[in-house]
């Protein structure tokens, strides 16, 4: 049980120096979600079920969803400006 530990413990700091270091920024919120994800494990294994579930519905539900939907918005207002630049 505690190699399992480690591994997780080990996967959350990959996840958290490669979100830092990614400059997509569809790959940084994946990586968020996988990393939210892997706490919600650890904060089960710690016999925390409320936190666990915590971490699962907002860290890697509503959190990722709005990432999502502001990652969509920037794309559309990209677009929107490229189309500008072009008119004039």
């Amino acid at each position: 049980m505690i190699a399992f530990e480690l591994v997780l413990l080990a996967f959350l700091i990959v996840c958290a120096i490669s979100a830092c270091l990614t400059k997509n920024l569809f790959s940084t919120v994946i990586i968020f979600m996988s990393y939210s994800s892997v706490m919600c494990i650890i904060w089960l294994l710690l016999r925390s079920p409320d936190l666990a579930i915590t971490e699962a519905a907002v860290g890697a539900g509503v959190t990722s969803i709005l990432f999502f939907i502001t990652l969509k918005n920037v794309k559309q207002l990209k677009e929107e400006d490229e189309e500008n630049n072009e008119e004039k």
